[in-house]
Parts: structure tokens; C-alpha cells; sequence
């Protein structure tokens, strides 16, 4: 195939720029001649940045050119950049363009790079007209599959046949980050024993429903310590801070507040510490996984097929005959309410029980 160049469309958001990477490991493996440029949004630039199979990482500014068309003359200054941001596309000739997001934005980037290669999914699996804009449709299978696994399927418009449980993965972790974790367990006020047992009960703001009850991890928390004599390590990201506390406050036995993590690598690095991953259906979750930690997944509304973890994992949820759903703004919360702690604590003890 020659050294093909190729642009990969994964827009946002952070988990799903995530799960697509080992797909991406995947393809430099088997053409480690291609070069290899990722069109992104700002919340993932710095993390894609640090990964080597990544040749070049291009700022789609979406926040910033929402913001410039709100006004007459903002707007006509952005539509000079977005006009000049298509043009540099073209320029750089790619060869092959791999459209993971199948959206209409990415449907008219992989249309506007002018390349006569472009690979995106068929018209039953994207959405805003995108299967328009490819000139190579790749079939999904009609069952439920991961995000990893689709992700992967799409290189099957280049021609490889790929199975999941082939591929390998690490995230690599700059060594800076592992100094700075390093640093942090090195000078920890508490006395860390196994298993080290790594909770991340938070979301981002606008996925708060899938969040478990601080009640239920409170207790989970404290059999964990008692049980299995385990030292729990709660970790969290921006706005969580305060809900991880109060979880904390809750509990009868002591735990260890993670540090406040500059990067996704720097979480990544303090996961890779860890004995077991436990939380709900987030991007800390996959980011664990890619470090080869198993996971014990909490869901509520959301499929726990299309999002399950890369790695080993056990998934803890209720059928209540409404989930998976897409309600987000479901007040009842009825599948989050009805799983257990217990039910957690059982998943837990089985999946270290089988790796650890």
C-alpha cells in the first residue's frame, strides 16, 4: 500500500477520540509507512498529542468559531477561517480519509479534503446525511457491537480484516506524568496495601445521570476496606471534586483522595497502579482499561454493549424495562437507583478474584 497518507475524522467527544486510538495503533501497525493526521476538537488535542502513533494532530476550533458567528462581523471573520482551514486540507493531499464520527461536520471535512479515498460508515450507520460525503461504505454488522469494535470495522474499506481481540493496546504515558504520579504515591500521608481499588464515582456535568448514588459508593467503599482489606482510591476531574467529598464524608473508614490530574496520560498513570477500576460508564473508565486495568462498570441508562470497556471488565446493571435509553434528562433515574451496593461489592470481589 505504499506510504499512504491518511486523515482521521474523530471529532470529539474525549471517550469516544479515546476508543478510537487502538484502532488507530491498529492500522500503524499493519502500514507503519502511513502517516497518520487526526482532525480534533480542543478537549482531546493535548491528550492525542502525546501519542506516538499520531504523526500530526490538526485544531478543529469548533468552541471558537461557534462563538465568532454570534455576531455580523465575528461571522464573516469565521467563515474566512473555516474557508481557509478546507483549503489547507486540500493542499495537504490526502490519500485516504477514515470518517469515525459520521456526522454531518465530518461528512463535509472528509468531502472538502479532496481525497479519492473516502471511508465512512453506510446510510443505516451514520447520521445528518453523512454516508453522502464517502465514496467507500462500510456495512456494520446488525447486532450491537462496541465502540472499539466499530471503530475497528471501518478499516475494512482499506482493506483489513481486524478482530478486537488481536489488537494490543497501551496508552503511552509521557515520562513527566509518571514522575508526577510517582511523586504522589511516593508521599502519601496514607499507608497504601492491596488491592488498590481505583473509584471514579463522577461525569462530566451534562452526563450527571449516570452517576450511581454517593450513599451506595459509601458503603461499597467501606466493605471494600473492611473485606477485602483493600485500599480505596477515589480519583476525579474537573467540577467532581465536591461529590467525590461528600462521598468521603459519608464513609466509616478511611480512604485516599486521588491527586488532581493535569492530563488524561497523568490519570492513566495513576490507574495503572491500581488493582481494579470501578465506576460508571466514562471516559476515566476506558482510559483505565487502556491501561490494561480490569474494570467493574456501573450502568444505568446507557447500552452496556456499544460502551463497554477495551479490557477485562464485569458489567453491574439492573433491567428495569426502560434502559438502555436515551433520556437524559430523566429526573426517576429508576436503573441507577435499583443497583446495589452489594451487587457492586459482589462484582468487584469476583473480578479480583479472577485477575488479581
Amino acid at each position: 500500500m505504499g506510504s499512504p497518507k491518511i486523515l482521521v475524522l474523530r471529532l470529539s467527544a474525549v471517550g469516544d477520540v479515546i476508543r478510537t486510538l487502538p484502532t488507530i495503533t491498529a492500522l500503524k501497525e499493519h502500514i507503519p509507512s502511513s502517516s497518520i493526521t487526526w482532525v480534533v476538537e480542543e478537549p482531546s488535542q493535548a491528550f492525542l498529542d502525546s501519542q506516538p502513533e499520531i504523526d500530526e494532530i490538526i485544531l478543529f476550533p469548533r468552541k471558537r468559531w461557534t462563538h465568532g458567528i454570534q455576531s455580523l462581523g465575528g461571522m464573516w471573520r469565521t467563515i474566512g477561517e473555516m474557508w481557509e482551514f478546507l483549503r489547507d486540507l486540500r493542499r495537504r493531499k490526502f490519500e485516504v480519509v477514515l470518517d469515525f464520527h459520521g456526522l454531518l461536520k465530518s461528512g463535509l471535512l472528509s468531502f472538502f479534503s479532496g481525497s479519492p479515498k473516502r471511508i465512512g460508515y453506510d446510510r443505516r450507520s451514520t447520521k445528518e446525511w453523512n454516508f453522502l460525503f464517502s465514496n467507500v461504505k462500510v456495512k456494520l454488522p446488525k447486532e450491537r457491537i462496541s465502540r472499539f469494535q466499530r471503530n475497528l470495522a471501518l478499516l475494512k474499506g482499506m482493506g483489513l480484516e481486524l478482530d478486537l481481540k488481536d489488537i494490543k493496546y497501551g496508552l503511552h504515558i509521557p515520562q513527566e506524568d509518571r514522575e508526577v504520579v510517582e511523586s504522589f504515591f511516593n508521599t502519601s500521608a496514607v499507608s497504601i496495601q492491596r488491592p488498590l481499588i481505583a473509584i471514579h464515582p463522577g461525569s462530566s456535568r451534562k452526563a450527571f445521570f449516570k452517576r450511581w448514588l454517593p450513599d451506595q459508593y459509601a458503603r461499597l467503599a467501606d466493605r471494600l476496606i473492611r473485606e477485602l482489606h483493600a485500599t480505596v482510591l477515589f480519583t476525579w476531574g474537573m467540577e467532581e471534586l465536591q461529590w467525590v467529598e461528600g462521598i468521603r464524608k459519608e464513609m466509616k473508614e478511611p480512604s485516599l483522595l486521588g491527586p488532581k490530574t493535569e492530563s488524561l496520560t497523568q490519570l492513566g498513570e495513576v490507574y495503572r497502579h491500581c488493582d481494579l477500576y470501578i465506576g460508571g460508564d466514562t471516559g476515566p473508565m476506558h482510559i483505565a482499561s487502556l491501561m490494561g486495568i480490569p474494570a467493574a462498570v456501573i450502568y444505568g441508562p446507557t447500552d452496556p454493549i456499544e460502551n463497554e470497556p477495551f479490557g477485562k471488565h464485569i458489567k453491574i446493571r439492573e433491567e428495569v424495562g426502560c434502559n438502555p435509553c436515551h433520556q437524559y434528562s430523566c429526573k426517576e433515574r429508576v436503573c441507577v437507583k435499583a443497583i446495589s451496593a452489594d451487587k457492586v461489592f459482589k462484582a468487584a470481589e469476583e473480578m479480583l478474584r479472577l485477575t488479581y
